[in-house]
């Protein structure tokens, strides 16, 4: 269950996080997460996203799967990946991963798609990254 907001901050994405979990995730599943760089964040913001799938990855979190980063033209970063199955759940308990969540919020605000201007057309388009 996704919970709508306008933009998540360091405040309540705790909260944020859990909603989005209530059920158990039996299966893998496709994230779609939108970061939006604070004001002269944007570098820190690459380099974080350059490295949180592949540590996912190590810890068991996250399939194989190779993720696709673009970003939009407002210069928000998007991010696409895939979870173990219970790997949502497991990240939620996981002190390295709360670490780099934390590193997030440092840098960036997680959007909804919807805000984005691409999310307007019927095709939405990104640049890759």
């Amino acid at each position: 269950m996704l919970v709508a907001v306008s933009i998540v901050t360091s405040q309540n994405w705790r909260r944020l996080l859990c909603a989005m979990t209530t059920s158990a995730n039996t299966i893998a599943t496709i994230s779609i997460v939108a970061y939006r760089p604070k004001p002269g964040k944007a570098a820190e913001l690459d380099a974080l996203t350059r490295e949180h799938v592949p540590y996912l990855q190590q810890q068991g979190l996250a399939t194989d799967r190779t993720p696709v980063v673009a970003k939009s033209a407002d210069g928000t970063v998007l991010e696409v990946f895939e979870w173990v199955p219970g790997g949502i759940e497991k990240a939620h308990h996981h002190e390295g991963v709360q670490a780099l969540w934390a590193r997030y919020f440092a840098v960036c605000d997680f959007v909804p798609l919807k805000e984005l201007p691409e999310a307007e057309q019927m095709f939405a388009n990104f640049i890759p990254v």
